[in-house]
């Protein structure tokens, strides 16, 4: 990241730069409704303007530093904590070539990045809409100042008597009674009548099934994901656990609300491969109908997909590095489709883990020596094609990597 000196500010940033500098030298600080103002703040991003380091961080951090010192873990990184104001605390101390900020090594607080105490749930998205709904409700009634308890008052509404069922209750016995009288009439030995059985109206055929979708890599439902927030996973050391929006619609199964958006949670086994830092407010590629799966307690709903060396044969996968992320053309939105050239159609809802259709394009993801990402059809045997097409976005913008030649994306 470009230090402070180099960077460049709108005016729009000065002003917001100057107004948070003036809250952290105000006497409300450090006040407990201004903390969760500001912790709340930086849940989304990684300093003050989101990614742009600023003179309002050093400012932060020159104000906050001793009284992050003193706090417990339980104030640090607990249910009611304030873990992302320790985590800027931590990004200012260490990146000097950064903020311009010279720290001691014996001055430094010891912040222990594996030590997360708490990790909001996700927010069942059903429910919190019907609270939400209630909440309305409520204060509606509240406006209304009283009308709803009188309307509640009202006397309720008789419902009107069914006579049909009493005119079939009397009729009934009439009918009994009839059926009763001709049995007993009819000669001793008559055979009885039997009702006439209808006869069988033959069932219109089925419609025969639609052909099944010829195999394509177009069946993967890619996109671009923004990161709105990544942690290290609770219980895990590999795996990093991020909030992640892709373009879902409400509703959405496996989907929460986070800062207004629809979101995923999305686990990914990054932790030592990526820097944390990395992952904060970044635009990234995502896999986004593969089936969901529990890792260490926490349901992972989507993959971030990433590029690593192509493994030689007969070579083991040591999980050593290097990674690089795949980066997404920097004007595309979260949610915007991504295809490859010659390959584009309509993705599955959900790719049926049996049929193992991840597992038999995934060898063909590959970057090209100009750093692109691409799919390469000579790979898969059963397409029986050649040829290798990008990795795009809907208005032609091309997938990257930073530096990885020849390298396997998965």
């Amino acid at each position: 990241m470009a230090a402070i000196a180099s960077q460049t500010y709108t005016p729009a940033e000065e002003e917001e730069v100057k107004a948070w500098s003036l809250k952290a030298l105000s006497a409300n600080y450090p006040g407990s409704a201004a903390l969760g103002e500001l912790n709340a703040h930086l849940a989304t991003r990684t300093t003050i303007l989101g990614a742009k380091p600023s003179k309002a961080d050093v400012v932060f951090y020159k104000s906050l530093a001793p009284l992050v010192k003193e706090w417990t873990p339980e104030q640090r990184t607990g249910k009611e904590g304030h873990p992302n104001i320790v985590r800027l605390v931590d990004y200012v101390q260490n990146s000097p070539a950064v903020f311009g900020v010279e720290v001691a090594d014996a001055d430094k607080i010891a912040i222990d990045a594996d030590e997360v105490l708490y990790v909001a749930p996700p927010v069942d998205a059903k429910a919190e809409k019907e609270r939400l709904k209630k909440e309305k409700a409520a204060a509606v009634a509240a406006a209304a100042g009283g009308a709803a308890p009188a309307a509640a008052a009202a006397p309720e509404t008789k419902a009107l008597p069914d006579r049909t069922k009493k005119e079939k209750k009397e009729v009934a016995p009439a009918v009994d009674g009839a059926a009763t009288a001709a049995a007993a009439d009819a000669p001793e030995g008559a055979p009885t009548k039997k009702k006439e059985k209808k006869e069988k109206q033959a069932r219109p055929p089925k419609a025969a099934p639609p052909p099944p979708a010829p195999p394509s890599p177009s069946l993967i439902d890619l996109r671009v994901g923004h990161i709105l927030k990544a942690v290290k996973h609770p219980e895990a050391d590999s795996l990093y656990v991020s909030t992640i929006a892709m373009g879902d619609a409400k509703g959405t199964p496996d989907t929460d609300e986070y800062d207004g958006q629809v979101v995923r949670t999305v686990c990914s086994g990054l932790n030592g491969l990526v820097p944390l830092e990395e992952m904060q407010g970044r635009r990234v590629v995502v896999v986004c109908n593969l089936k969901p799966v529990k890792m260490r307690g926490i349901k992972s709903a989507a993959m971030v997909l990433a590029a690593s060396p192509r493994l030689k044969e007969g070579e083991e996968d040591h999980h050593g590095g290097p990674v690089e992320l795949v980066n997404p053309p920097a004007d595309a939105p979260a949610g915007a489709k991504v295809f490859f050239e010659g390959w584009k159609g309509e993705p599955e809802g959900q790719l049926n883990p049996k049929k193992k259709v991840w597992e038999m394009f995934q060898p063909g993801f590959t970057t090209t020596d100009d750093l692109e990402v691409g799919f390469d059809a000579g790979v898969v045997k059963e397409l029986g094609k050649e040829g290798l097409g990008k990795l795009v976005t809907e208005s032609g913008g091309v997938c990257t990597v930073k530096s990885l030649k020849g390298a396997t994306v998965r």
